[in-house]
């Protein structure tokens, strides 16, 4: 479940874009600082912050640089031509120089303690996890990195991982070496180890049901860019029944029709609660449940976890109580 960074009261700051540069094609890093220098809140490997673009538009990106570096956060982005809108905006706009709100950082993927790691990486799903092998090479501990993509080009920060792991790295270009042999990766796996994975939908769904046909699901990390198929096929025949929503810190009481979501109805009253993806995967709209029965619909908390969650995702889960308590 989440930790202290977890929570949805995360700090927020204007920081200053301080560089731009590209690390693989299609795909430019950000470094933020404060505009008059001076340390960042502490990170851990795993932690993503949300950015407040230009234009108004929230986007939650993993943080990839050196933990070490307190002055600074970085960040990577892959333009999406027919995404959603935040990663061209990123691209397309001049943000050297300028300001942006940030908040952050929150962790819901981080390294537990394990004998070692296997860290499956697709394009720029390799973000949340190069600071990961940072980390392990500092702790002294076995890991392997398999980063996939389709072409050579495309393989975000191959130079740093290389240097870092030697052939600990497997960096596998689709249009030379296929697609990965997950089931080789994670039958090579010792039971004691743990694997962690983000990258592309079709990908993260494959490493799932491997693991699970394995019945070692629970040793698997996922971070996710798009909601799951299950979780899809789960709001899709979920009920969608109007409930009321109360906001015990605002003393607001709130009908959330069916629909629209918690978090339109909430934003309403208090447009600072911070979203991103509103499927239900980031995690930036996280948000303590006080009271009621939330029904869970996103990608973020584990099935085994949602009895007994104390948060949840505002953007897609709903309620299965006529009435749902939120501390906000």
């Amino acid at each position: 479940m989440s930790s202290d960074l977890d929570s949805p009261r995360a700090t927020t700051e204007r920081l200053l874009v301080r560089q731009a540069r590209w690390v693989a094609h299609d795909v430019v890093e950000l470094r933020l600082t404060r505009a008059a220098g001076g340390a960042l809140p502490a990170w851990e490997p795993g932690a993503h912050v949300e950015l407040t673009l230009p234009s108004g538009l929230r986007r939650a990106y993993s943080l990839c640089g050196e933990v070490a570096d307190v002055e600074a956060w970085t960040v990577a982005v892959h333009r999406v031509p027919d995404g959603r809108g935040g990663s061209r905006e990123i691209h397309e706009t001049a943000l050297v120089g300028r300001e942006l709100e940030v908040r952050g950082p929150v962790n819901r993927f981080q390294l537990v303690p394990a004998e070692g790691y296997l860290l499956l990486a697709g394009g720029i799903g390799v973000t949340p996890l190069l600071p990961m092998a940072r980390e392990l090479t500092t702790r002294d501990l076995p890991w392997r990195l398999v980063l996939g993509a389709r072409d050579r080009s495309r393989l975000v920060y191959a130079e740093e991982l290389v240097a870092l792991g030697g052939d600990r790295v497997l960096l596998l270009p689709q249009d030379e070496a296929g697609l990965p042999d997950l089931a080789a990766e994670l039958a090579a796996v010792p039971p004691a180890h743990a694997v962690y994975a983000c990258g592309p939908r079709p990908m993260l769904d494959a490493v799932t049901a491997l693991c699970r046909t394995a019945g070692s699901a629970r040793a698997l990390h996922l971070e996710r860019f798009t909601a799951a198929d299950d979780a899809v096929s789960d709001q899709l025949g979920a009920s969608d029944g109007e409930f009321e929503v109360v906001l015990s810190r605002s003393g607001l009481r709130l009908t959330v029709p069916a629909d629209r979501s918690v978090l339109d109805v909430v934003r309403e009253k208090l447009p600072d609660v911070p979203y991103s993806c509103e499927e239900g995967y980031c995690g930036s709209c996280e948000t303590t449940v006080t009271a009621g029965l939330p029904d869970h619909r996103d990608s973020v908390i584990e099935p085994s976890e949602r009895p007994t969650a104390t948060t949840m995702m505002i953007c897609v889960s709903r309620c299965d109580s006529p009435v749902l308590e939120l501390d906000l």
